[in-house]
C-alpha cells in the first residue's frame, strides 16, 4: 500500500541542502537511502504529485528526480503500477535502520542554518567547567577500582537521591540507575516493558524521542491528550492494559503545559490501582521561569511512577547523564539490560554530575531570568513578523508550540529550511497523526539568531503562501518531459 509521503520526507531529512537544482538534490538524498537499504528493494514510492506536495517543492522536481534513479536502475516506474525501489547498484545492508526521525537534526553543518529543533543549551556553562575540574581532581584519587558501574558510580547515585529528596519525594541510592542521558532511560524502559504486539500508552503530542524508542518494539502507540487525560477509564476498562504509560508532566515537550496536583495525584493513584507502570519523563521539570512554582513530582503520590531525568536540558546536551528513579527490582532489572550492551557510562562525566547535582537548582533559578527573556523575544517577534500564527506563552521549558492559521506543518518545514532555518513539524510529534497545524520551536538561541530566524521563518512563510516555495527545475531530457507529462503515476514510498 503507499507510503505515507510525509514520513519519507522526514527520512530524506536535509535534502534541499547543497548547491546545485533541487532534482539533483533529492534525487542524491533518495539515492544514498536506496544504497544504505533504508528503501528496500520492492518498496513503493509516493506518486509524483504527493511527494511533490510534501516537499513543497514542484512536480516537476520529483519526477526529474526519480527519472535519475530510473536511468541508473535503481527504481522502476510503470504508469498504473507506480514507482518502486529496485535496488541498490551496489551491495547494501538489507536491513532498515531504525534511526530517529529527528537524528539528520544532530548532524553537524558547516553552513549558516538556524537550528530551531532540538532544544538543548548550545555552550557548556560555567558551573560545568568548574564541576570537571573538581572531578578531575577526585578521579587522580582513584584506586582499585576498574571504572566498570552498570548501576551508575555510587556518589552520582547518592546526589540524585539527595536530589529527589529536596523535592520531598524520600529516594534511596539503590532506587537511581545512571544512564547516558534520558533517552538511554527510555530505551532502556522500552527494552523492559514492553514486547511486540503490546501497548504503550502516550500523550498526544509527546517527545519524539520517546516514540521512537517505544516504535522500536513493534508495539501499538494509544494516545491520550496531553496530561494522559482519561488515563483512569482506559486502565480501569475491559480492554487489556496498557504495558506501560508516559507522559511529561512539567512544562510539557512539546505544549509547555503543567499538569496540575490534583491530576498528578488521580494518575499516581490509578496507575498503582491497575498495576501499570507510569514514566514520568521530568528532563524539563526544573527549567520554570522566575515567579512560577511546579507541583510536587508524581514519585510523591505513587509507587508505580518510574521517573526519568537528565542534566541535558538544565546543563548542556553534551553531558550525557541521565537517571532513572525507580523501585529498586526494576532499577535492578534496567541494570542487568544495560549490562548486554553497556557496561557503565563515562566516570568523569559522572563525577562531575555528581558535583553538579547539589546546585542544580540554584544553577536553574540563576538561568531562568535569561530562558524567560529569550521566551518573551521569540513570541514578540513571532507577534510581529507573523500576526496570524498562534503562539501561547509557556511558564518554563525550551518550546513554544506554535499553530499555523492555515496550511501544513510538514510542508511548510520544507520550504523554511530552504530559507535556512529548521523546526520541527508538529505531525512527527503526534503518533495519533495530528497536530498537522502545528510547529515546535525552541527558544534556547541567541536573541540575534532567535531575530534572525523570525526573519527566515516569515521569508518562508510568504513564499510558502504564494506557492514560490515551490518552485523546480525544468525537466532536462525527453524522458523526463513525458514523465512530467504523466498523470496519476502511482509513486509510493515511506519510511517508518
Amino acid at each position: 500500500m503507499p507510503t505515507d509521503p510525509a514520513a519519507l520526507a522526514d527520512r530524506l531529512g536535509r535534502w534541499s541542502a547543497g548547491r546545485g537544482p533541487l532534482y539533483l538534490l533529492l534525487a542524491a538524498r533518495l539515492r544514498h537511502l536506496v544504497d544504505e537499504g533504508e528503501l528496500p528493494t520492492g518498496t513503493a514510492l509516493p506518486p509524483d504529485r504527493t511527494l511533490a506536495s510534501a516537499l513543497a517543492v514542484g512536480r516537476g522536481t520529483v519526477v526529474a528526480a526519480y527519472e535519475e534513479l530510473r536511468r541508473e536502475g535503481r527504481i522502476t516506474r510503470r504508469q498504473g503500477s507506480g514507482t518502486r525501489v529496485a535496488g541498490p547498484a551496489r551491495t547494501a545492508p538489507q536491513e532498515s535502520t531504525r534511526a530517529p526521525v529527528f537524528l539528520h537534526l544532530l548532524e553537524p553543518r558547516d553552513d549558516d542554518t538556524i537550528l530551531l529543533a532540538c532544544a538543548a543549551p548550545t555552550a557548556p556553562p560555567p558551573v560545568l567547567l568548574a564541576a570537571y575540574e573538581r572531578a578531575l581532581s577526585r578521579l587522580a584519587t582513584v584506586e582499585d577500582d576498574i571504572g566498570y558501574h552498570p548501576s551508575g558510580h555510587p556518589l552520582l547515585r547518592r546526589a540524585v537521591a539527595r536530589h529527589y529528596g529536596r523535592r520531598g519525594v524520600p529516594t534511596e541510592p539503590e532506587n537511581i540507575l545512571i544512564t547516558n542521558g534520558g533517552q538511554q532511560a527510555l530505551s532502556l524502559l522500552a527494552r523492559a516493558f514492553l514486547q511486540p504486539g503490546g501497548t504503550a500508552l502516550i500523550e498526544a503530542p509527546t517527545y519524539p524521542g520517546a516514540l521512537e524508542a517505544f516504535r522500536e518494539h513493534a508495539v501499538r502507540l494509544r494516545t491520550l491528550p496531553v496530561g494522559l487525560d482519561g488515563f483512569e477509564a482506559v486502565v480501569r476498562g475491559p480492554s487489556r492494559r496498557p504495558d506501560l504509560a508516559y507522559l511529561v508532566s512539567t512544562h510539557h515537550n512539546p505544549t509547555g503545559a503543567v499538569l496540575s496536583q490534583l491530576a498528578r495525584r488521580r494518575l499516581a493513584v490509578a496507575a498503582a490501582d491497575a498495576d501499570v507502570p507510569l514514566i514520568d519523563d521530568e528532563v524539563l521539570a526544573d527549567l520554570a521561569f522566575p515567579g512560577h512554582r511546579t507541583p510536587s513530582p508524581l514519585a510523591a503520590f505513587g509507587t508505580s511512577v518510574i521517573s526519568v531525568g537528565s542534566l541535558s536540558k538544565s546543563v548542556w546536551g553534551g553531558l550525557r547523564v541521565g537517571w532513572v528513579r525507580a523501585a529498586r527490582p526494576v532499577v535492578d532489572r534496567l541494570a542487568r539490560l544495560r549490562a548486554v550492551h553497556d557496561l557503565g557510562g563515562n566516570l568523569p562525566a559522572q563525577l562531575a554530575a555528581a558535583e553538579l547535582l547539589p546546585g542544580i537548582e540554584d544553577h536553574c533559578q540563576e538561568t531562568a531570568a535569561d530562558r524567560r527573556a529569550r521566551h518573551d523575544q521569540l513570541r514578540a517577534q513571532l507577534a510581529r513578523h507573523l500576526p496570524d500564527w498562534d503562539v501561547p506563552p509557556v511558564t518554563g521549558g525550551t518550546t513554544l508550540w506554535v499553530r499555523l492559521p492555515h496550511g501544513d506543518g510538514d510542508s511548510f518545514v520544507q520550504t523554511a529550511f530552504r530559507h535556512g532555518v529548521v523546526v520541527l513539524p508538529g505531525r512527527g510529534l503526534d503518533a495519533s497523526g495530528g497536530s498537522g497545524e502545528f510547529l515546535r520551536i525552541h527558544f534556547l538561541a541567541g536573541a540575534d539568531r532567535l531575530t534572525e530566524a523570525v526573519r527566515r521563518l516569515a521569508a518562508a512563510w510568504r513564499d510558502h503562501h504564494a506557492g514560490r516555495g515551490a518552485g523546480a527545475p525544468a525537466p532536462r531530457s525527453p524522458a523526463v518531459r513525458r514523465q512530467a507529462r504523466m498523470s496519476g503515476s502511482g509513486t509510493r514510498v515511506r519510511w517508518k
